[in-house]
């Protein structure tokens, strides 16, 4: 139960926050960076598509939390039997191990997910230290155009792209634009959902290993007296 409603909790952060998040990207990158359409093309694209996958994730996670919590409720009552006539069959097992193999894939799997939600934190971060810096009684203010920020440099759109950077006032502006405040703090969330989803499936991996030990041990004739 935990692990489910973490894993819900933590894929509903991740698909929301991060669907916001991608669409408030595009505008920023539309409205300051690339004002060609043909520059950022092919990003527009790659944004669209991840968001169509992130509906899939949610709608993958919310029927695999129902199985695995099925699952569990039945390996947990299988154990519960041990002194009783139930006995376990070699499909129940079968099944029982797919499961176990596949969240540990899942795991894994979204390790990744969980890293790589943590780059467009770090690319906004840098955008909003860049702002806050300019905004230092330190800094000479006679110079705060010099200060920039390029986007091209991450590959997020070409180098041909136009503006592709943003100095001074003009980059103070933009953090101070709504797009990048909520997006900023939008792929924030999505990436601690992303960690949360990453926990839950740990949790997972223990109840369905130690399910499947239990299930595979009941199977032998001698458990009773072994266990």
């Amino acid at each position: 139960m935990v692990a489910t409603i973490l894993c819900f909790s933590g894929v509903a952060l991740f698909c929301g926050c991060g669907h916001v998040a991608l669409t408030g990207t595009v505008t920023i990158l539309e409205t300051h960076f690339s004002k060609v359409t043909s520059d950022h093309a092919m990003l527009t694209d790659v944004i669209q598509l991840m968001q169509y996958v992130i509906y899939g994730i949610a709608s993958f996670f919310f029927l695999y939390g129902i199985i695995l919590l099925a699952e569990g409720f039945y390996t947990t009552s299988a154990v519960k039997e041990l002194h009783s006539e139930f006995k376990t069959t070699i499909c129940g097992r079968c099944i029982s191990g797919m499961f176990v193999f596949l969240t540990y894939i899942l795991g894994v799997a979204w390790l990744g997910v969980f890293g790589f939600s943590a780059v467009p934190v770090f690319l906004f971060y840098n955008m909003w230290s860049t702002c806050a810096a300019m905004k230092s009684p330190m800094v000479n203010f006679t110079n705060t155009d010099s200060i920039c920020v390029d986007v091209r440099q991450y590959g997020i759109i070409p180098w041909n792209a136009t503006p592709g950077k943003a100095c001074g006032s003009t980059l103070g502006d933009i953090c101070n634009t709504s797009e990048f405040y909520l997006s900023y703090h939008l792929y924030i969330v999505a990436c601690a959902g992303a960690g949360a989803t990453v926990i839950a499936l740990l949790i997972y991996m223990m109840a369905t290993t130690y399910n499947f030990a239990v299930l595979k041990f009941k199977s032998r004739e001698d458990c009773c007296t072994k266990f």
